[in-house]
């Protein structure tokens, strides 16, 4: 279902995800409004990737900020090889193409009636939450020198603490 925001309001997902983009090195990144022309999703990200391994290091990425914002990615399609990867993440959609891909596809040709968010709005920085105050810290009194006794080591009956086990969470595909 589609979300009727205001234009000028970006969801901070939207935001989160152009930014990541930006920091893993992805070229052409435009974003595209298409909640009057579309159905099914509200924003549609493009980008390009330089290679295949550059692809899946930006899907892994996009994948990390959908996660950090606790939302659930609808799909995805990331056939090794395809030279084009989509995420579906409800409101928004990121395309991630080879350069090749890019013009043979021309999503931005496809979309030519959408309209075209100003990546600068896009990667705005998102609201930070304000931080708790830290308590002040007690002034701590130094210690007058221990006699020159040396002191022996205790043996310590105490078991070291047991290692957490790690939680694998497997996505459902």
């Amino acid at each position: 279902m589609k979300s009727n925001k205001p234009k000028s309001e970006l969801p901070p997902l939207l935001k989160q995800i152009c930014h990541a983009l930006e920091e893993k090195k992805a070229d052409d990144i435009k974003v595209l409004g298409v909640n009057a022309q579309s159905s099914i999703t509200d924003f549609l990200v493009l980008a390009t990737g330089t290679s295949e391994p550059h692809l899946r290091a930006l899907r892994v990425e996009i994948e990390k900020v959908i996660d950090q914002a606790g939302v659930r990615i609808l799909g995805m399609d990331t056939e090794f090889g395809s030279g084009w990867l989509v995420v579906d993440a409800f409101d928004i959609m990121v395309h991630v193409f080879t350069p090749e891909n890019r013009r043979k596809y021309a999503l931005e040709t496809l979309w030519k009636d959408a309209e075209e968010i100003s990546l600068t709005t896009a990667t705005a920085p998102v609201a930070a939450k304000p931080k708790a105050k830290a308590k002040p810290k007690k002034a701590v009194k130094a210690k007058a020198p221990a006699a020159a006794k040396p002191k022996a080591k205790a043996k310590s009956k105490a078991k070291p603490p047991a290692k957490a086990k790690a939680t694998v969470f497997r996505r459902k595909r």
